[in-house]
């Protein structure tokens, strides 16, 4: 009786073991489901239990396993990022009220400083050392300062000035956040100041159009200069050309003169060394017909051509 009992309650057995199985599956199943997370690029998870950071739990991009309930995770951002700070009310060393309506700080957090910058300051690290220092560094300037300085003299600076004492202070307190660069808008100041830095900077710009305007006459004024110089100048050169062309033709001129008086001498020394000769030896011939026999011929001859005869009684 006892062994047919037994048997008789085994399938009941069989069917609550296995209700148990599956219900040990779905479990299972729906808490491994709930543990499964995606970390977004440009981010790391890092890892909670109890409330404790874990330390040597961190992971990148893609999906990863938790127990739920026991573990949790953040995203912490590790790509570049801009955190806008808004609303800065600050006062001048003067006592005007003042508001940077945006600052823009554009910082990173470095990969390998996650865990240490989150246990130290939290995921919300930014708001500690860049909104709430922000602010800090902001009515440090403006308390000061004048609002001359504030608004038209420093305000070119103010950029380059934020980030160095940002990144200052993050390198002595929170070395993982470096900070790339800051934009700064214009502070809004009250209205009736406002009109009178508008008139002031409407002055300022005629003042500057007609500095401009000067300088454009000052550079026509130099460029018709600059042509009536290089117009002289070419006109000089052309001058010194012709010049040197004339004292050229001048000297070749003077050369062909030289050259035909030259050969002139030449014809006359030669003419007259010619003449010369000739007369030299139609002399050295009379001298050789000048004998006595000759002298005697040519006296008669004389006698015979020039003189008179005379016949009779009287002359």
């Amino acid at each position: 009786l006892i062994s047919y009992k037994i048997m008789a309650t085994s399938p009941e057995l069989i069917v609550a073991a296995i209700g148990v199985g599956i219900l040990f599956v779905f479990v299972v199943g729906v808490v491994l489901l709930g543990g499964i997370h995606k970390i977004h690029e440009g981010h790391v998870g890092i890892y909670y239990r109890g409330g404790a950071l874990l330390e040597s739990e961190k992971m990148g991009p893609g999906y990863h396993l938790l127990l739920p309930g026991l573990t949790s995770y953040e995203e912490v951002q590790v790509s570049v990022q801009t955190d806008e700070v808004r609303g800065i009310p600050c006062g001048t060393s003067g006592g005007i009220l003042i508001s940077f309506e945006k600052i823009e700080v554009v910082n990173r957090l470095k990969e390998e400083y996650v865990i240490e910058t989150v246990k130290n300051y939290t995921g919300d690290y930014d708001k500690t050392w860049i909104y709430d220092r922000i602010h800090h560094e902001i009515n440090q300037f403006c308390s000061n300062h004048t609002l001359q300085e504030v608004y038209i003299e420093e305000f070119n600076n103010l950029d380059e000035e934020l980030l160095r004492l940002l990144q200052e202070v993050c390198n002595k307190w929170a070395p993982g956040i470096e900070i790339i660069s800051v934009r700064v808008t214009k502070p809004k100041i009250p209205e009736e100041i406002y009109h009178v830095y508008k008139m002031i900077e409407k002055e300022k710009m005629e003042h500057r159009i007609a500095a401009e305007k000067q300088k454009v006459s000052l550079r026509e004024a130099e460029t018709k200069r600059s042509k009536a110089v290089i117009s002289a100048q070419s006109q000089l050169d052309i001058a010194k050309i012709d010049v040197k062309k004339r004292l050229r033709e001048k000297e070749n001129e003077k050369k062909v003169f030289d050259l035909q008086n030259e050969l002139f001498i030449k014809k006359m020394n030669n003419e007259a060394n010619a003449n010369y000769y000739n007369s030299k030896k139609e002399i050295e011939a009379h001298l050789k017909m000048l004998t006595k026999e000759f002298l005697e011929m040519e006296g008669v001859k004389a006698l015979t051509e020039n003189g008179m005869f005379y016949v009779g009684e009287k002359i």
